[in-house]
């Protein structure tokens, strides 16, 4: 089933609320204000459904937040490091909206912007279209950056994001969703169990930017390999987890990444992706809109701070190619 309805302007440009459900109950509320997944209901063991994610009333929350709750973030996801970074020769400086760091696209990144949109029902399944011209230029970026982004519910109980873009000019594109999830729809994500499909990670300095060689999790407060509470050993971790696992798999197909569960409702979220990486934030410095760590990011992407380190995998997008990223958040419950 697929609903749009009117949810406000900003400017003259209208903003609308898409509703999508699937024959299992669930349901998912997207907005082409920042491309942000507004909520998503899903039955938990005893059939009852409870959004999974934060979020806001109204468009204007949105138009005030500034966790990203939801969005879709880009040109590139995660921290740049002085905002900095050099591309054929040239030094390109962008905003610096995280300290000294440049953050999810900057303070006017993808998140701020009105997207063109239209719903779809196909084969089953339905969804939102969601394209947006990122001007060259745009929050310091080089290139006209065309970006695709859809959403689909299926009747198999997953929501999937395919992201696409091409340019013509090189530039660096790190594209992701930033939905806080908290599968009990309430409380904090302390008794949620955690498997990250990764044996490796990425050690950071005081302001979160990534320093040497991945890590081995092994023996450390960052294992997750096997799934564990993730209260177990969140105050090991100075400020708490914000840092980029580097998944088993390659980027080059469909793999598991992560493994999410709340014990109390059974309700079970996989994540899978085609990406190299998964960002698990949570929710540190919610304090103050939301409750601490009352919910948690499980961002897929590059690795951070990648156009400045050439041993990363490389994030740059070349005029003739394109990018392509998908990731699938299936749901279960455990009765």
């Amino acid at each position: 089933m697929l609903d749009r309805s009117a949810w406000g302007k900003i400017g003259t440009r209208e903003i609308f609320l898409f509703t999508v459900s699937n024959a299992r109950r669930i349901t998912a509320k997207i907005t082409n204000y920042g491309g942000i997944l507004v909520s998503l209901e899903v039955p938990d063991r005893f059939g009852k459904t409870g959004n999974v994610t934060l979020g806001y009333p109204d468009l204007a929350g949105y138009q005030a937040d500034s966790f990203f709750i939801g969005a879709t973030v880009g040109r590139f996801a995660n921290r740049i490091a002085g905002g900095r970074f050099s591309l054929n020769g040239e030094t390109i400086q962008l905003p610096q909206n995280n300290g000294p760091h440049h953050l999810h696209g900057g303070p006017q990144g993808y998140y701020k912007r009105v997207w063109d949109a239209e719903g779809f029902e196909k084969n089953g399944a339905c969804g939102v279209i969601l394209t947006y011209l990122s001007a060259n230029g745009e929050e310091g970026y080089p290139g006209n950056l065309h970006v695709k982004v859809v959403y689909t519910l299926t009747d198999q109980d997953e929501l999937r994001i395919d992201y696409e873009a091409t340019t013509d000019q090189p530039t660096p594109v790190n594209l992701t969703n930033h939905a806080y999830w908290n599968l009990a729809g309430k409380g904090t994500i302390r008794d949620h169990t955690l498997k990250l499909f990764s044996s490796r990670y990425l050690p950071v300095d005081e302001t979160a930017i990534p320093v040497g060689k991945p890590a081995p999790v092994a023996d450390t407060p960052m294992d997750f390999l096997t799934a564990k509470a993730i209260g177990r050993d969140l105050a090991k971790v100075p400020g708490g987890f914000d840092h980029c696992y580097v998944l088993d798999a390659s980027d080059q197909a469909l793999a598991p990444a992560a493994r999410l569960k709340d014990p109390q409702s059974g309700r079970i979220m996989e994540i899978l992706t085609t990406k190299p990486a998964i960002q698990f934030y949570s929710g540190n410095f919610l304090e103050g809109v939301f409750p601490k760590h009352g919910a948690l990011c499980l961002e897929t992407q590059y690795y951070p701070d990648s156009p400045n380190r050439p041993d990363f995998p490389s994030c740059i997008l070349s005029p003739g190619k394109t990018y392509r990223q998908t990731t699938v958040h299936r749901f279960q419950v455990d009765v």
